[in-house]
């Protein structure tokens, strides 16, 4: 049985991940069950992480790396190595020793990283690195022959007539960009383009074995092509001739009616309308003679003169100014074979090239000329390949173990050591946010980002002219004051600060203490919001009344003025008043009497309520804290997240940390402009004295010192049941003592 690879896993976001450290972690990728990889994709665009290395390994060019493609990846740069600890030692120098000579493929890149080092006149170096294999690729591409395949325009230099090919080629057959960025034409669209010359050859060369005898062969092709163009017309005029000659009465139907010619005037016509163009080529009548020149339908008089010069003079010898039906069957007849050979060219994007073109295009050599620039190119492909493969060969030394851990495990992102995932750190409302993703779009980020149980700011960021949208996770902290319009800084990898504003949010909890006080914050805020409302209203109606009765002033006679009887105060409203206040008084003694009969349970009573309040707030923050999730945030950008990746209290008090004063730092707390709450303390300790001391009453504690009378109700009614008992016994003892003496 073969032994499995030993693996060594970590705990982190309630998912084992797997720790990639060493060359064999790297080797034994492949092996390792894809149901433990965190990730199954990530895109090569929006991330932290050199573009040009996630091209390397996308072969499909999809824009996204997945598991086999990274494995591909891994199995190839350790193919190439001998020892695949490099490749977790990582740096952009290679060593030339550390490169597997022993394969066909190492010892090419080896031969290819000495021709570099000896390009650059350092023969003697034993390492090579990444700037000197793009200098030496740079300068391939800015060479006539850079083998990549693609010649240009360029590539002719002063040959004129191969540039002409080139770009002939080019506009019928497309381009292709080289490595150099400039557009070309490959090895298939050259061997295309005299393909299709050679069948147009072929193809002039049947027209005698087809039975095309007019000649040349221009002068059959443009007859046939002639007659084709008006067959369908010239047929039909024919046979509505026809239809006359054996009943005269179809004269009228078969031509255009008074009706038909007066719809045609209300439209705006010129000679090709397609309404003119539905017209009988000529006046039908009783005679089977199509005229060619006078008297024709203007929407097909060119046709005609193009069938005249074109067929019919060939044909009869004289360009005829009109025609039988007869001499339009001969004139099919002649040309039948010639129309075959036309329907037989075969449709390239050659067009109908003329024939002599074809032969001079194929007999002059430039052909040749153009496969051996091809040939050239493709000599010096060999150069470019190994130079492009020694640089994937150093990219891969120097990221692959960062992308592993990035990809495979998360291992950067738990150490806080930065992911690729994120964009930089957000400050904004006294804090400062570390898990931040670019979007492309908030809106349809946001629709399955909400699935993140997480709190999230999208923010637009603007920086000289550029634009682009994060998302930032705050995690810790209270979220009172964040609101959209609110505005920040924020800070990507590079150190770069943009201007950052609030543009959408996703309400969620952030801790358990946040959801304690927000029941309590939600209620102040409505009554602040109703009290305002009704103000709002009142002084509405105040101003309104005021200008009422300014306006009444103002119009009415001062004698009614001065007459006006004062005003009466109402007696039993002033009554319904006192007694809704008596109730409303009475109530809350009541229920005051109750709560100090509790007696020693009164704290738990006041938890009871506490709990009541925020319980069911602080019981939904928790089933939500528990639910939060890294997963959905980055799905939306385009990863594909294989486990929970949950963001628990410790994780999220570190990405969203808080402003503090640092512990050596010296603070001035007097405030010369704080505001003074002097009166409102001493009213919250006049209150606070006069509840304990109501608190010691009820329980008793200052019966020491109150006489009995003041004592509360249940103990003053035990002293007296106490007391009762001694009364008759008392009463007893002076008769008892009677007795005796007698």
């Amino acid at each position: 049985m073969e032994q499995q690879y030993e693996w060594q896993f970590f705990r982190a976001g309630d998912v084992d991940q797997v720790v990639i450290r060493t060359g064999q972690d790297i080797a034994h990728i492949g092996e390792l069950d894809q149901k433990l990889w965190v990730a199954l994709a990530c895109p090569t665009r929006g991330i932290e992480f050199d573009g040009a290395t996630l091209d390397l390994i996308d072969v499909s060019k999809d824009g996204r790396i997945r598991p086999p493609e990274l494995v591909a990846a891994c199995e190839w740069a350790v193919a190439r190595v001998k020892d695949p600890q490099v490749l977790a030692d990582g740096g952009d120098v290679l060593q030339l020793a550390s490169i597997n000579d022993s394969s066909e493929e190492g010892a090419m890149l080896l031969a290819e990283a000495q021709r570099v080092l000896a390009l650059a006149g350092q023969s003697d170096a034993r390492a090579i690195t990444l700037a000197q294999v793009q200098e030496r690729l740079a300068s391939l591409q800015a060479l006539r022959f850079n083998g990549d395949g693609v010649i240009s325009s360029a590539t002719a230099e002063s040959d004129e007539v191969l540039t002409a090919l080139i770009t002939r080629i080019q506009e019928a057959y497309g381009s292709v960009d080289g490595c150099d960025g400039v557009a070309g034409i490959d090895r298939p669209r050259a061997e295309a383009f005299f393909a299709d010359a050679r069948a147009l050859q072929a193809w002039f060369a049947q027209a005698a074995e087809l039975g095309c005898q007019l000649t040349p062969r221009a002068l059959a092709l443009a007859a046939a092509e002639a007659v084709n163009a008006v067959q369908a017309k010239v047929d039909d005029f024919f046979a509505r001739t026809g239809l006359v000659e054996f009943d005269p009465r179809a004269l009228a139907p078969l031509n255009p009616t008074e009706e038909g010619y007066a719809a045609l005037g209300a439209q705006v016509l010129n000679n090709g309308s397609d309404s003119i163009a539905a017209l009988p080529l000529a006046a039908v009548t009783g005679e089977r003679v199509l005229p060619l020149v006078a008297g024709v339908n203007p929407a097909w008089a060119g046709a005609l003169q193009t069938l005249r010069e074109q067929a019919v003079k060939p044909v009869f010898g004289e360009a005829l100014v009109q025609l039988t039906q007869a001499q339009w069957e001969q004139l099919k007849s002649t040309l039948a074979q010639c129309q075959e050979w036309l329907a037989a060219c075969p449709a390239t994007p050659l067009g109908s090239l003329p024939e002599a073109e074809v032969q001079a295009l194929l007999s002059s050599g430039v052909e040749a000329q153009l496969l051996a620039l091809l040939d050239h190119d493709e000599a010096e492909k060999e150069h470019s390949e190994q130079a492009m493969a020694l640089e994937k060969l150093i990219r891969l030394q120097r990221d692959l173990l960062e992308l592993l851990n990035n990809f495979v495990s998360f291992s950067r992102f738990y150490r806080r050591e930065g992911a690729a995932f994120q964009a930089g750190t957000l400050f904004l409302d006294g804090r400062s946010c570390d898990l931040t993703v670019e979007v492309a779009d908030a809106g349809a980020h946001s629709a399955l980002a909400a699935m993140a149980k997480t709190y999230l700011a999208y923010c637009e960021c603007k920086r000289e002219g550029e634009k682009k949208t994060i998302v930032a996770a705050f995690t810790a902290g209270d979220v009172d004051f964040l609101f959209v319009g609110r505005n920040g800084v924020f800070y990507d990898r590079a150190g770069n600060d943009w201007d950052a504003t609030i543009v959408k949010l996703i309400d969620n909890p952030t801790s358990i203490g946040q959801a304690f006080f927000s029941p309590y914050k939600k209620f102040l805020r409505m009554i602040e919001e109703q009290v305002a409302k009704h103000a709002a209203a009142k002084n509405d109606l105040v101003n309104t009344s005021l200008g009422e009765s300014a306006a009444k002033l103002t119009t009415a006679p001062k004698d009614l003025a001065a007459t006006a009887a004062p005003r009466k105060t109402d007696v039993g409203t002033v009554a319904a008043i006192g007694v809704a206040l008596g109730s409303l008084s009475a109530v809350a003694v009541g229920i005051f009497g109750k709560f100090i009969e509790l007696g020693p349970w009164i704290p738990v009573a006041i938890l009871g309520i506490i709990l009541a309040i925020s319980g069911p707030s602080m019981m939904i923050a928790w089933l939500k804290l528990r639910q939060r999730s890294l997963g959905p945030i980055l799905d939306a950008s385009g990863w594909a997240i294989n486990g929970r990746m949950n963001i628990n209290l410790g994780l999220g008090q570190s990405l969203s940390q808080t402003a503090k004063v640092p512990l050596n730092a010296k603070r001035n707390l007097a405030d010369p402009f704080a505001d003074s709450h002097r009166l409102r303390n001493s009213l919250w300790l006049v209150a606070g004295v006069v509840l304990a001391l109501l608190l010691a009453w009820r329980l008793g504690w200052l019966n020491v010192v109150l006489p009995a009378s003041w004592h509360p109700a249940p103990i003053a009614a035990a002293a007296a049941e106490t007391a009762a008992p001694q009364a008759p016994a008392a009463a007893a003892s002076p008769a008892a003592g009677g007795a005796a003496a007698k």
